[in-house]
């Protein structure tokens, strides 16, 4: 868990959540996409043909930045996912337990890759 005292963007008046800053719930958040089974269970709960939680999972595109990327503990199945849930296709199809297995698999590989 990020040190939400060096986050980026915060400040003495940021807004709080549950005791938690907004940049530091969105880096919690951000970090379980790179879990296979957490987007199956998004897909399961239909989140994922949600038009509004979609457009959220494309603004959580600026954690690409260098800035933010240096928070994420596995950056490289935390951004591939937020980049395969931008297409419709993949949101749907990530039900399947082949595919859910597939991007686990290649999580694995490009975890031991860095």
């Amino acid at each position: 868990m990020a040190d939400s005292s060096n986050s980026a963007g915060s400040t003495a008046s940021a807004a709080r959540y549950g005791g938690h800053d907004r940049f530091t719930l969105e880096l919690e958040f951000v970090q379980m996409l790179g879990n296979p089974q957490y987007l199956q269970h998004l897909a399961d709960k239909k989140l994922l043909e949600n038009d509004e939680f979609v457009a959220y999972l494309d603004y959580l595109r600026y954690f690409k930045d260098p800035k933010y990327l240096r928070f994420l503990q596995y950056p490289g199945p935390t951004l591939r996912a937020l980049e395969l849930l931008q297409e419709e296709q993949f949101r749907k199809d990530i039900l399947s337990p082949e595919v859910m297995s597939r991007v686990f698999q290649a999580g694995l590989d490009a975890s031991n890759s860095t």
